[in-house]
Order: structure tokens, then sequence, then C-alpha cells
């Protein structure tokens, strides 16, 4: 079976790839990831904070004015909290790169270009083949417009893509006023891949001691419908790759997302809960489901559930949400 696919331009042996998380903290780890057949890996993200800041300058930083953060004082992690800082971060993609045959992606986190341009010439000198920017942002300033969230996006992009010769993706949240029109303007922008979508992490309130406890709650299946709809809808129209990420816990959720036209499918939380060979049986799931219903190759089945392809384009629009509502029946 021809699982291969083509992602910003890497030639991968199959569309499942770990995507940042601390799985790739542990060289050991992302040993086994690629034994059980990661086509690539997304190692785990390094934090404009952690560029930016000292940790005693972090330190001041996270207790003044962090509400217009996309993270709340009481939940952002204490600088020794971080993973890794800058330069042993540089040091870890080195020695992935080292350690593995597969492509390895960087990754940067933040919402401002800061020193984004330094380090993401710095993780291409460590080896990375391409580098994926999280812009994690969650808007909370009530007098900033719309325009201006959506052209921070754009100049991180091109500011990073002017001074590196590495592919680069733009990993997404699903917020966006005109979501297809953003993705549009990313992909004339220079984007190499869109990875759709970010999960922002929500906060709980202890009413008891009257604090904002962090706390990560992992994805289901049911996670993929957002991902999945939006892949369907611009499998086509862009000339940059398309990343399914969220919700991937199984084969069928990552044919899904095939189907509806994703380059690649991104997996975290299935391989956290049931440990890095649990790719492998992934792997297999899906290569016996497309040898039953007699596909040749992955790529036969790329995009052929997309708005594309199906007799009723309008099934991932409007007209599935009114069917959805009147079709449901309450158990009593």
């Amino acid at each position: 079976m021809d699982l291969t696919t083509t992602y910003m331009g890497l030639k991968l042996k199959n569309p499942l790839v770990p995507s940042a998380s601390p799985l790739s903290k542990d060289i050991d780890t992302v040993k086994k990831l690629e034994d059980a057949g990661a086509a690539a890996i997304v190692v785990y993200s390094l934090f404009e904070e952690q560029i930016s800041f000292e940790a005693a300058e972090l330190d001041h930083f996270l207790t003044h004015g962090t509400e217009s953060y996309a993270e709340a004082l009481s939940y952002f992690p204490e600088p020794e909290e971080f993973n890794l800082g800058p330069e042993e971060y540089l040091d870890h993609i080195r020695k992935v790169k080292e350690a593995t045959q597969i492509p390895v992606i960087g990754s940067l986190n933040g919402i401002s270009t800061g020193g984004w341009i330094d380090y993401a010439q710095k993780i291409e000198q460590a080896g990375a083949d391409a580098l994926e920017l999280n812009v994690y942002l969650v808007p909370t300033d009530i007098n900033q417009e719309s325009r201006q969230i959506e052209n921070l996006y754009k100049v991180i992009l091109k500011a990073v893509k002017s001074n590196i010769s590495i592919p680069v993706a733009m990993k997404l949240s699903p917020y966006f006023s005109s979501m297809a029109k953003m993705a549009k303007e990313l992909d004339e922008a220079g984007a190499d891949a869109l990875v759709m979508f970010n999960r922002f992490y929500q906060p709980d309130l202890d009413l008891n001691e009257l604090e904002v406890k962090p706390g990560v709650v992992l994805s289901n299946s049911n996670d993929l419908r957002l991902p999945l709809r939006w892949i369907a809808i611009l499998y086509g129209k862009l000339q940059a790759s398309m990343a399914g990420t969220t919700g991937v816990h199984t084969a069928i959720d990552a044919l899904k997302l095939v189907a509806a036209g994703a380059d690649v499918t991104q997996m975290c939380a299935a391989l956290l809960l049931n440990g890095p060979g649990y790719l492998a049986q992934v792997l297999s799931d899906m290569e016996k489901w497309l040898e039953e219903k007699e596909y040749e190759s992955l790529d036969m089945l790329k995009g052929s559930m997309s708005q594309k392809a199906v007799k009723e384009p309008a099934a991932f629009e409007r007209a599935n949400y009114m069917k959805a509502l009147n079709s449901y029946s309450a158990t009593m």
C-alpha cells in the first residue's frame, strides 16, 4: 500500500505526524515514534516569552498586565517550568535531527515577531527541515479591530519567511470572522502549510480558593469535525499544504482528514494516552482499511470527500446544520 504524501514539499512515507507536545522532549521517545512509523515530528514549542525575557524579567512580566495575553496570570507556567530554554531548545533540535531519519519540524509559539526571526534562523541552522509558527493569541482588547488581528498573523509569517529558507507552516485558530478569506491571505503571503486547528486551553475556576486553575483536557475523536469541515471546504483552493490536527485518535480519524483533503494528520492526545507505539497500530489499521476498500494508494482517497468532490457541497455549510437539527431525536 502506497501511503506516501507530500507536505510543504517534504516527501513523507505516510501522513501520520506527531504534533508539538511533551512526546518530543525525550530523544528515546522520539526514536520510538519513528520506529512506530511516524513520517515526521513537530518538536515541542519554544515560547516567545523564553526568547524575549531573561528569567527575572519574565517573572516580572508574568505578574504585571497579563490580562492582555493568551494565558492568564495564575495558569501561565513559571520560568523554571518551561521544558527547554532557547539555547537548550536549539541543542535539542540538533539531537533529534541526529537521532532520527525523518524530517524534523521546529515550533515557535507566541504572538509577535519579537525574537522569532533570530531564533527561526537558529532553528534552521540547527538542522530543522521546516518550521511551524503557532500564533497562540486570544484577542481580549475590545477596542482592537479584527483586521489588526489578521494582519498580525501575516506580519509574523512574512517576517519569518523572508529570513529563512526552510518551509514555514502556520498553525491557526478557527475563530477568524472569515476563516476562508484568512486562509487565502496566508496562502498568498507565502505560508507553505496551514495547520488546522490550534486548541485554546480553557481555564477553570476554583471558587473555594478564588483562583484560576490550569488544566489540559485532551481531545477526542468528536473534536475532529472542526478541522475536517474547513479542510474539506478549502481543498483545491490553496497552494499551501494542509495539516489536520485535534481529534486524530484512530485510523478512521486520519483517513477522514485525508478524504477531506489533508496532506498530513497530526497526532498528540492519542499518543499521550496510549504511548508512542500506538502510532504503529493506527498505521496498520489505515493500511487494512485501504486494502479492504481496494484503494491502491492514499492519494486515491485524498480530497474525495472534500467540498469540491461531493455531490452536495452545501453539506459542509448551512444545509447540513438544518438537517442535523431536524433529524435529531431526543431519548426520553
